[in-house]
């Protein structure tokens, strides 16, 4: 029994029944929220022309906004919750009021974006064009917030969460702009991430009531229930395939664009030439590099592009264009001459970059083998602190170079004889005399 205390408050924790509504008001609050007359009808047109301007606009504030007060969510978990609970009745009215919602926002932002002086893409309604499989997750798990939210007797502040998460709102507004200025890409990817907001937001309200066992409000045949999953099956599978492959697509020209700007990072300085410019499109997979200094021979071209094979880039195409060179510009040019007196600059500066960077590395892996030998030899051996640095002497102009070593014990401390046996070892491991130990418990 004291074994399943723990186990019995953990189920209490997760358990969503502890906190259900009453089922009546549950039905209640979903059947309000899918109707579009008087004061819902007016908050729907208000959200369409908020979201318009704020698309048109660029304002991610105004987005939000439209967001906020939109009152889509409400048909959509209404289709979700009674098919669970097989109201067809209804489910045929959540459908309705949907449509009708849909059908508004489209004609709405349509008429909107139409007379619109501005009619820019912005990055506000490029961003509701490429729909992934990650849009998917947003959308089933903020349903899943939502609808238990509606469910239970708190309902608390999740819903206006849920609605900034999950956008249906801009979406739709998007493929509007798109009816409006012709830009049928930009229509068909909004309206296709509408949907997978609308088909995963009610898939989760369909899911939680089943989960809650929510009571079953028509009598349909058994064939009647396959055929319906089957077509919810068949409708998942459509919307989903898409958006793994988009999502596929878009984890792609990440790494493409990674790899391409250490690429990049790598040429950025060839041989008294310096990069300029540079433009990496992954969409394309395409590098274009413009170089300004002495002029690129084509062996040092050849080199730059074999260097994209470094990288993993594929079937990558570098362009390699010469910006300005010395060669065009008179010798004796002041400004001339302050460029390669940079370009010197910053190639004296990177080399002493690496060197100091190459010395750093080489300490902190000597530092780790000293410890990892001694701590064999020593047990008692638990830290080891290792620098290189300089010791100057009153009698000496130059300083000579001593490596320190601090030696920290734990538990039993090192006898004298153990100490100079230390000393004498790290003389040796070191190659050098000049070694300084310091002992410490």
């Amino acid at each position: 029994m004291k074994y399943n205390r723990p186990l019995r408050r953990m189920l209490e924790l997760i358990n969503l029944e502890s906190d259900l509504d009453e089922y009546e008001n549950i039905h209640d609050t979903i059947e309000k929220e899918l109707v579009f007359k008087g004061t819902n009808l007016w908050i729907l047109v208000f959200a369409i022309l908020v979201a318009s301007v704020g698309l048109n606009m660029n304002s991610t504030a105004v987005i939000i906004g439209a967001m906020l007060i939109s009152p889509l969510m409400g048909p959509i978990n209404g289709i979700g919750y009674s098919i669970a609970t097989y109201d067809l009745s209804l489910f045929r009215q959540a459908l309705k009021n949907f449509t009708f919602a849909v059908i508004a926002g489209l004609l709405a932002s349509t008429a909107y974006f139409a007379i619109s002086p501005i009619s820019t893409a912005h990055s506000e309604l490029l961003a509701r064009t490429s729909p992934t499989i990650y849009d998917v997750l947003i959308a089933f798990f903020g349903g899943m917030a939502g609808i238990v939210a509606i469910t239970s007797r708190k309902k608390g502040n999740v819903i206006p969460g849920v609605a900034i998460a999950t956008a249906l709102m801009p979406p739709l507004c998007t493929a509007g702009y798109g009816l409006a200025t012709g830009h049928f890409t930009f229509f068909f990817g909004a309206l296709y991430l509408f949907t997978i907001n609308t088909v995963f937001i009610a898939l989760s309200a369909f899911l939680i009531s089943q989960i809650l066992k929510l009571p079953i409000r028509g009598t349909i045949a058994d064939a009647q229930k396959k055929r319906i999953n089957q077509m919810i099956s068949v409708v998942l599978t459509l919307v989903l395939i898409p958006s793994i492959y988009f999502g596929y697509l878009m984890v792609q020209k990440e790494k493409f664009t990674e790899r391409a700007g250490m690429y990049v990072e790598n040429i950025s300085v060839v041989e008294g030439n310096y990069l300029l410019k540079h433009e990496i499109n992954p969409k394309t997979r395409t590098i274009q590099l413009i170089y300004g200094g002495t002029s690129l021979t084509e062996v040092q071209k050849e080199d730059i592009l074999e260097r994209a094979n470094d990288f993993s880039l594929g079937d990558v195409n570098v362009q390699v264009e010469q910006g300005f060179s010395y060669a065009d510009l008179a010798l004796r040019n002041s400004e001339v001459e302050t460029l390669k007196a940079e370009i010197n600059r910053l190639n004296l500066l990177l080399r002493e970059r690496n060197a100091e960077l190459t010395g750093i590395s080489a300490i902190r892996e000597k530092g780790s083998d000293l410890l990892a030998e001694m701590a064999v030899i020593y047990p008692q051996v638990s830290e080891v602190s290792y620098a290189r640095t300089l010791n100057y002497v009153k009698e000496r102009e130059n300083p000579d170079t001593l490596a320190l070593v601090i030696v920290k014990t734990k538990g039993k401390d090192l006898t004298g004889k153990g100490k100079e046996q230390v000393e004498k070892w790290l003389s040796t491991r070191l190659k050098s005399a000049n070694v300084k130990v310091l002992f410490s418990k």
